[in-house]
């Protein structure tokens, strides 16, 4: 049988290559996660939908019902002149508080 040696280059650049994969692993671990989507205000448990017949409508978070409701249709006014739907016809068609 034949055996053959082992390079001294091999050695090295495996080592080197398992200490660079650790560094950038232990780089990566102490980051925190960044919220992919836009969160309410805090304290704010209420949200409601305004859509109107034609266009896009608007959902708004509030601290109070009355408060999301009035900011839904105001998004909803917005969203559907921008849409080129019906902007007078917006009504809100869900508005709830979470416990």
């Amino acid at each position: 049988m034949c055996s053959l040696p082992i390079r001294p280059n091999a050695s090295w650049a495996l080592t080197t290559l398992l200490t660079l994969c650790l560094a950038l692993t232990a780089g990566c671990s102490s980051k925190t996660g960044k919220a992919r989507y836009a969160t309410p205000v805090t304290g704010s448990n209420c949200f409601a939908k305004a859509v109107p017949t034609s266009g896009e409508g608007g959902l708004a978070w509030g601290n109070t019902l009355s408060v999301a409701r009035q900011k839904s249709m105001n998004n909803c006014i917005r969203y559907a002149s921008r849409s080129g739907g019906t902007p007078r016809t917006c009504q809100v068609v869900m508005a709830k508080c979470k416990d």
